[in-house]
């Protein structure tokens, strides 16, 4: 199938190369020149775990391409898909749709033939109707359908998911356009769940997950706190939860809040739509106003170590908002950060392993990088873990004790066994404990 994928991001790039390597002949389309070319010349443009060689190997038999051409990618194409970016109004945290619309607007122009259009981007519910009108409006005679077709992929874990989806949710008004969406997912129909449904209805799905998970993450963290004061041990009360079947293990690990460039804005938009449907969504609104707090709390829990310090040194490992991305939109990390940094004193040192350009673009010269987690901790007075990395398990405790200059830890992602922390001579905090 000839498919063209409308946003080179972190929907977009893994898609296309996931469909490129099922034997699709893939054409993604990016106005952004420079991310383009340097896709062309072979330059993989973010980090996600096992993306690269897939890219490459592609891009050798020419299964996928890359242009700026709208007309060059959509002429042929059986299917368009478009995943660009949804972001938050920055006063009413809906999702800005000037991306969608421009992107429908244009693609008109070129549809030859019948073509489904599917929208991956999380968009608000009623957007395939107004995709419908732009394209109709712009060019009465296209023969098109409109298909939602949610993404869940999770970031870090992009490939793994691609190739091994929990579901395939596709909201479909029209038997011709399911039928091209089942053959574009022909190798996955005897191993997962093809549920279609509504078009609407599937526009909401993804918002409904996604908000429902953030309040899985923001209860898990509420018991963190809980946990702490009471005596228990999160860990032992989220094995006990996750073993019944009707709550289940995922996303029950605590930690500084949940960020990206999903959870956050999805929930927003969520409760956004509640409002302008009439409709109190008062857990979503909860999960929201609680997230925002706890980072506060986690910042005021590092300030905390070092009270009475003077100027003391903060020696941070992880900027992304997990491990295995490169990701630092909407990451905890970050706005743990900036409150760290509006108080006046401390010195602070950051390291991640993939982040560190995406951190500068938003820390710019408000904090100093380090070359590696030691060098991070050279002169420190205390460590704080942002980010659950797998390599930072690894570090040698009894090195970094050697060079920090007081012997503390911040561990807001319960990287270390406390046991192991305290034997290496440290005073350590973890979460939920």
């Amino acid at each position: 199938m000839k498919v063209a994928i409308i946003g080179t991001g972190y929907v977009g790039l893994p898609t296309g190369v996931g469909l490129a390597e099922l034997g699709n002949m893939v054409t993604c389309i990016d106005r952004e020149e420079s991310k383009i070319n340097a896709l062309k010349e072979g330059k993989i443009t973010l980090f996600e775990e096992g993306l690269e060689d897939l890219f490459h190997k592609n891009v050798k038999t020419g299964h996928i391409q890359f242009t700026t051409s709208m007309k060059e990618g959509v002429e042929s194409a059986d299917l368009v898909i478009i995943a660009v970016g949804t972001p938050p109004h920055p006063i009413t945290k809906e999702a800005d749709m000037k991306y969608i619309h421009a992107a429908a607007t244009e693609l008109a122009d070129y549809l030859t033939g019948y073509t489904v259009i599917a929208t991956k981007s999380t968009v608000p519910v009623g957007t395939g109707d107004d995709i419908e009108m732009l394209i109709s409006k712009k060019n009465p005679k296209a023969d098109f359908d409109v298909v939602s077709l949610p993404e869940f992929l999770r970031e870090g874990f992009a490939v793994h998911d691609f190739f091994h989806p929990d579901r395939i949710v596709v909201g479909a008004n029209s038997q011709r356009a399911k039928e091209v969406i089942m053959e574009l997912y022909k190798p996955f129909r005897s191993k997962t769940n093809m549920l279609f449904v509504k078009r609407r209805s599937s526009e909401t799905i993804k918002y409904a997950s996604n908000a429902f998970l953030a309040i899985k993450i923001h209860y898990i963290n509420e018991m963190a706190n809980f946990c702490e004061k009471a005596g228990a041990d999160v860990y032992e009360v989220a094995a006990g939860m996750g073993a019944d079947s009707r709550i289940g293990p995922k996303f029950l690990n605590p930690g500084p809040g949940y960020g990206g460039s999903c959870f956050p804005k999805d929930t927003n938009a969520m409760a956004f739509m509640g409002r302008m449907n009439g409709v109190t969504l008062s857990l979503i609104n909860a999960a929201i106003e609680g997230n925002d707090l706890r980072k506060k709390q986690m910042a005021k829990r590092v300030l905390d170590s070092v009270a009475g310090l003077k100027a003391p040194k903060i020696a941070v490992l992880g900027l992304a908002f997990k491990g295995g991305t490169d990701d630092c939109r909407e990451s905890p990390a970050m706005e743990i950060l900036n409150e760290i940094l509006q108080v006046s004193g401390p010195k602070v040192v950051v390291y991640d392993p993939k982040a560190m350009d995406n951190a500068r673009k938003i820390l710019g010269n408000k904090v100093l990088y380090a070359k590696d987690e030691y060098d991070a901790a050279k002169s420190a007075d205390v460590l704080v873990i942002l980010t659950e990395w797998l390599r930072f398990k690894k570090l040698d405790l009894k090195k970094l004790a050697g060079l920090m200059h007081h012997k503390r830890i911040v561990d807001l992602r319960n990287t270390f066994r406390p046991e192991d922390a305290v034997a290496a001579g440290f005073e350590y905090q973890g979460i939920g404990k």
